[in-house]
C-alpha cells in the first residue's frame, strides 16, 4: 500500500509539471504572438499581371494569421525583369518585397538588397520547392530568397501543316522540312547566351559560378572549350548555316512564316491564337554528330521574391512570415491556376492539373534535358552570345576552335579585374565594362571617394554609369546624381538602366563618394 501511495504522488507530480511545462509554452507562443501582432503598411512589388491575384492572397493572410497581424499593402506592378534594377538604384526606397528573375540574385546580394531567411524558414524552403530553384536563391551557405516559380525554360512550337510528328524529334529533319516549306526555324542563337548553352548542355558541358557569402564571384568551372564543346558547336553550326534560320523567340515569327519557335511558357496563349489547332508542343530535338545523337538541352530558370533588410526586427519577422506565406504549395497553385505560372513547389509539379497544362507538360519533359539556372557573372550573357557568330564565320574546324578559344580566354579574363576599383562606362568607351586600356577607371582618393575627369565625345547617346569592372550594375546613375543634374538628361521611363546621359559633349569631373555622385563640367 505504501508502494502504491508513492506511485499516486509521484505521478501526480509529474502530471503537475507536465500541465506546468505546457502551460508556459501557451505563454511563450502566447507572448510571441503578441510580439508581432500589429499594423504594419509595406510596399510590395510584383509582375503587373499578378496585382490583383497578391492584393487577395494578402487580404487571405491578414485572416488567416493567428498573430495579429495584419498587412496594409501598397502592391504595385514591377517587372520581375526590372524590380533588380529599380532596387539598386536606391534600396532604402524600394519594396519591402519584390519579385525578381534570378539571374538577378547576385546582383541584389551584393547590393545588399536582400535579408537572408532564417534557419526554420530556409529549412522549409528546402524541403518544399525544386532543388533547382533553392540553388537559384543560394549565396554561398545561405538562403536570400523565397522561391515562386520554376517555368523559366524553353521548348519548341510547331506548326503542324508544316512539321510531321514524326520528324519532331530530329534537328537535322526539322532543317529540312523548313528549307522544304521555305519556311523559318527561329531560335535565338545569335543574340542570346541563354538559348546557346542548349548545344553545350546537350554534350556534358557546363558553367558553374561560385559566390561568396555577399554574393561576389570568386571562381568559374567551365569546360566549353573541350572536345565535348568542339561537339557542340559543330551541332549549332548545322543551324546557323541554314538559309531559313532566324535569331528570335518571339512567337509572331508564326505571324511571319515561321513552322518552328523555340520559346517558353509565356508564348503559349499567343501562339495558341496564331496557330490554333496547327499548334504543336514538345521538348526540344537531337542533333548528330559523327553518328551519335545529342538531346539539346537548356536553362530552367525561375522567379523568386525576397525581402528588403529591415532595421526593426520585428517588421523584419512579420515580413518573412508574409513572403513564406506568399510563396507556400497553396499560393503557387493560386497563381498557376489563374496566371498559368509553373510552380516550384514539388507537390503542386506533381499535381494533375500541372502535368495536363500542355506548355508546362512539354517544359516538364525538357527538363529532363536542362540545367538550373545558378547564378552567373553578369558579363557572361554578352561574352557567350558572341559564341554563335564566331561559329557561323568559322570555315573549318581549327575556325570553331578559335571560337571557342576566344569565349574561355574572356570569361577567364573577368577574374583578372579588380572588384574594389570602379570603371565609369558608357558610349565613350563602347561600353566596354572591363576596359583593358584603364582609360576609364575611377581614381580612388584617400577620403574614400572615387573621382574621374573625362571628355564625352559628341554621340547619338551620350550615356553611361559608374559598375565594378566586369558587371552591369545598375544602383550608380541618374538618380545618384545630387549636384550636376542640370548637365544630364531625365529620360524617365526610357530609362530603365538608370543611366547617366549628358545634354552635351564636354569635359567633365565626375565624383562618386558612396551614396551620391557629384558631376562638374570644366
Amino acid at each position: 500500500m505504501k508502494t502504491k501511495r508513492i506511485l499516486a504522488l509521484l505521478l501526480a507530480i509529474v502530471m503537475i509539471l507536465a500541465l506546468a511545462a505546457c502551460k508556459k509554452t501557451e505563454k511563450k507562443d502566447e507572448e510571441a504572438s503578441a510580439n508581432l501582432a500589429g499594423t504594419y503598411d509595406i510596399i510590395v512589388w510584383v509582375g503587373e499581371d499578378a496585382v490583383d491575384l497578391t492584393k487577395t492572397q494578402i487580404d487571405n493572410f491578414n485572416k488567416e494569421n493567428t498573430d495579429g497581424i495584419v498587412i496594409k499593402a501598397t502592391v504595385n506592378g514591377v517587372s520581375e525583369a526590372n524590380s533588380a534594377d529599380q532596387m539598386l538604384a536606391d534600396v532604402s526606397a524600394g519594396a519591402d518585397i519584390y519579385c525578381f528573375a534570378q539571374d538577378q540574385f547576385a546582383r541584389l546580394v551584393q547590393g545588399a538588397a536582400l535579408a537572408k531567411l532564417g534557419e526554420k524558414a530556409a529549412e522549409t524552403v528546402k524541403t518544399a520547392n525544386d532543388p533547382g530553384v533553392v540553388a537559384a536563391a543560394t549565396s554561398g551557405e545561405a538562403l536570400y530568397a523565397y522561391p515562386m516559380t520554376s517555368d523559366n525554360g524553353y521548348f519548341m512550337y510547331y506548326d503542324k501543316n508544316v512539321i510531321p510528328e514524326e520528324d519532331v524529334d530530329s534537328l537535322e529533319k526539322l532543317i529540312e522540312d523548313c528549307e522544304k516549306a521555305n519556311k523559318y526555324f527561329a531560335f535565338e542563337a545569335n543574340t542570346s547566351a541563354w538559348y546557346i548553352a542548349s548545344w553545350f548542355f546537350a554534350t556534358g558541358c557546363h558553367s558553374n559560378w561560385t559566390t561568396d557569402d555577399e554574393g561576389n564571384f570568386i571562381s568559374v568551372d567551365d569546360n566549353f572549350n573541350s572536345d565535348n564543346g568542339l561537339i557542340a558547336v559543330k551541332g549549332m553550326k548545322k543551324l546557323l548555316d541554314s538559309p531559313m534560320h532566324i535569331s528570335s523567340s518571339s512567337a509572331d515569327e508564326f505571324a511571319s512564316d515561321a513552322a518552328i519557335v523555340v520559346t517558353g511558357t509565356w508564348s503559349y496563349e499567343a501562339i495558341s491564337n496564331l496557330l490554333g489547332d496547327r499548334m504543336g508542343v514538345t521538348d526540344l530535338p537531337s542533333f548528330e554528330v559523327d553518328g551519335k545523337e545529342y538531346h539539346l538541352g537548356s536553362f530552367n530558370g525561375c522567379k523568386l521574391m525576397g525581402v528588403k533588410p529591415q532595421t526593426d526586427a520585428t517588421r523584419a519577422a512579420v515580413l518573412h512570415k508574409l513572403a513564406q506565406y506568399l510563396t507556400d504549395e497553396t499560393r503557387q497553385m493560386e497563381r498557376f491556376e489563374a496566371l498559368s505560372w509553373g510552380p516550384a513547389n514539388l507537390a503542386d509539379q506533381a499535381s494533375e492539373a500541372v502535368q495536363n497544362n500542355p506548355g508546362l507538360a512539354a517544359l516538364l519533359k525538357q527538363n529532363a534535358y536542362s540545367v538550373p539556372q545558378g547564378q552567373i557573372h553578369g558579363s557572361w550573357w554578352d561574352i557567350a552570345k558572341v559564341i554563335a557568330d564566331d561559329v557561323k564565320a568559322a570555315k573549318d574546324e581549327e575556325g570553331l576552335k578559335a571560337a571557342l578559344q576566344t569565349y574561355y580566354d574572356k570569361i577567364n579574363s573577368l577574374f583578372t579585374l579588380d572588384a574594389s576599383s570602379l570603371l565609369f562606362v558608357g558610349a565613350w568607351n563602347e561600353w566596354n565594362n572591363a576596359d583593358e586600356a584603364d582609360t576609364y577607371y575611377m581614381t580612388k582618393n584617400e577620403d574614400g571617394t572615387y573621382t574621374i575627369t573625362l571628355d564625352v565625345p559628341e554621340s547619338d547617346y551620350m550615356g553611361g554609369r559608374i559598375v565594378k569592372p566586369g558587371d552591369w550594375g545598375t544602383d550608380k546613375g541618374f538618380a545618384q546624381v545630387t549636384t550636376g543634374a542640370d548637365l544630364i538628361k531625365d529620360l524617365g521611363e526610357d530609362n530603365p538602366d538608370n543611366n547617366i546621359v549628358f545634354a552635351e559633349a564636354g569635359n567633365y569631373t565626375v565624383t562618386w563618394d558612396g551614396t551620391a555622385i557629384t558631376i562638374v563640367k570644366n
